[in-house]
């Protein structure tokens, strides 16, 4: 490893050949020796495994790419349709076209075998930062140690069939460059950063003997990692919402109402006033996109909306003349499948956390039933929080909106529809190309589907076993099925 150039007759008196310094140069000869040998081995093993699942970020394709015998979702309506064929070349989808003609010149052709090639998946309400840690950990734990979590999570997000997520809090910012340079695999994240919430409100994670805070006091645990940031009066937001949009948030997130995993805010509180939620407005509208919040009843709703926010996340306790409210003025309404089921977030029975809970997931039919009755321009996410087993049940969530809709819908739902509302980001948007749909000049992020889903919106439960090709950008992810 290391070798000396000293003349003969001062060798004696050289470290280099003491027997201490000759072990140890044997320990690094035989370490990195082992180490370029893994490092071949790997090499070999991804230039080899088209047929294998991926764990770390592939190579891109150097030839085009041809999916052939295919049923095709386009994520533009419900249904799907056969005799297309689908090219894709370097990160984005090259063509759409009749299956009946010669593939491009040296393509690599992948006979689909009749199953479902469809957009990547979309969760639009995601906190990839936040989703598996219990809430301990986040209050307690180095910032390094909640990403390095955050990093596997992604990988196995991504491994889920969900390639593109709008996390709506969380200090994801590092996650996402990460992920966009290719040094850790996941999917696309449309960043919030910090849940902006008002001194007592759904992001006051605070303990009792930090009030009152004193001028110039500490930031708060969920400010210094920036996971919330607690501000009050026109001003603070302001502020606040600048500092994450300098931080690179595609939309802010506020907290208009009350909560269920915070402990200081009953449900039924409304959160910011009018005023307040201007200022944040006033602030993202300044940058070209938007603010949504975190709400369930009427009043928060309206006062948010009469603020200019454009997108309610929750919205369980909404009631009929809310829905006809959002209706008229094109308001999103972010709905998760919340019911008081397996899926549940659980939280000590009688405990005032557990009562909200009850409480707000009576009221999720009721939610749907508006926004379907209205016509509400709606998505679909997960709001997975603080819970490990949870979050691989991420396709089961998004089939339980059987309850509700088709199968189609749901897909549609879960692709072109969540697209839209990521598209509200304007200049802010990360990704310029489409993304949700299958047409030319969008992002090739794909899924070949075992069966087809917009028959059995189930297949999308089980990603290990129906997912059989997973491409982001055009690069393969996952993929059992041979080349040609």
């Amino acid at each position: 490893m290391f070798k000396c150039n000293a003349v003969e007759d001062e060798r004696a008196s050289c470290l280099c050949h003491t027997s201490a310094f000759a072990r140890f140069n044997q320990q690094l000869d035989a370490r990195f020796s082992r180490r370029a040998f893994l490092a071949g081995v790997t090499a070999t093993a991804g230039a080899l495994s088209f047929g294998q699942a991926r764990a770390a970020v592939p190579e891109a394709p150097k030839a085009p790419i041809a999916f052939t015998n295919i049923r095709l979702f386009d994520g533009k309506s419900e249904t799907t349709r056969t005799g297309q064929r689908v090219i894709v070349e370097g990160g984005k989808i090259a063509a759409v076209e009749p299956d009946n003609a010669p593939p491009p010149t040296g393509a690599r052709v992948i006979d689909g075998g009749g199953r479902t090639l469809m957009p990547g998946l979309i969760d639009a309400h995601y906190h990839i930062i936040m989703a598996t840690v219990p809430i301990t950990a986040l209050l307690t734990a180095d910032v390094g140690y909640l990403n390095l979590l955050a990093a596997g999570e992604a990988e196995r997000t991504l491994m889920r069939g969900f390639t593109s997520i709008r996390d709506m809090a969380g200090p994801s910012f590092s996650l996402k460059r990460a992920i966009d340079e290719g040094t850790v695999a996941g999917p696309r994240i449309w960043p919030s950063g910090a849940m902006i919430s008002q001194t007592s409100g759904h992001g006051d994670y605070r303990f009792p003997y930090e009030i009152p805070a004193a001028p110039g006091a500490p930031l708060s645990r969920g400010d210094a990692i920036g996971g919330g940031a607690i501000a009050d009066g026109p001003s603070e937001l302001l502020k606040r919402t600048r500092e994450q949009l300098m931080l690179g948030a595609s939309q802010i997130k506020l907290a208009a109402g009350g909560g269920v995993s915070s402990n200081y805010d009953p449900i039924d509180v409304a959160q910011y006033t009018e005023a307040e939620f201007r200022a944040a407005v006033d602030a993202a509208e300044n940058w070209g996109t938007y603010v949504a919040v975190h709400a369930y009843t009427p009043r928060a709703i309206q006062t948010a909306i009469r603020g200019g926010v454009r997108c309610i996340e929750h919205g369980q306790l909404m009631d009929e003349a809310t829905a006809k409210i959002m209706a008229e003025q094109g308001v999103w309404a972010s709905l998760q499948p919340f019911l008081d089921d397996e899926d549940v977030t659980p939280f000590p029975a009688n405990s005032p956390n557990r009562a909200k809970q009850i409480q707000m997931t009576a009221g999720t039919d009721t939610a749907y039933g508006l926004a379907k009755k209205y016509k509400l321009k709606t998505a679909w996410g997960t709001d997975t929080l603080f819970d490990a087993k949870l979050a691989t049940r991420q396709g089961a969530q998004l089939a339980k909106m059987i309850r509700w809709y088709t199968p189609g819908e749901v897909l549609h739902t879960a692709t072109g529809v969540n697209a839209q509302l990521l598209a509200m980001s304007g200049p802010r948007n990360p990704y310029p190309a489409a993304i949700g749909v299958v047409e030319a000049g969008a992002y090739a992020d794909l899924l070949l589907v075992e069966g087809d889903p917009t028959r059995d919106i189930n297949l999308v439960a089980d990603a290990a076993k129906n997912f059989r090709i997973i491409m982001k950008d055009g690069r393969l992810y996952k993929a059992t099925l041979s080349a040609t």
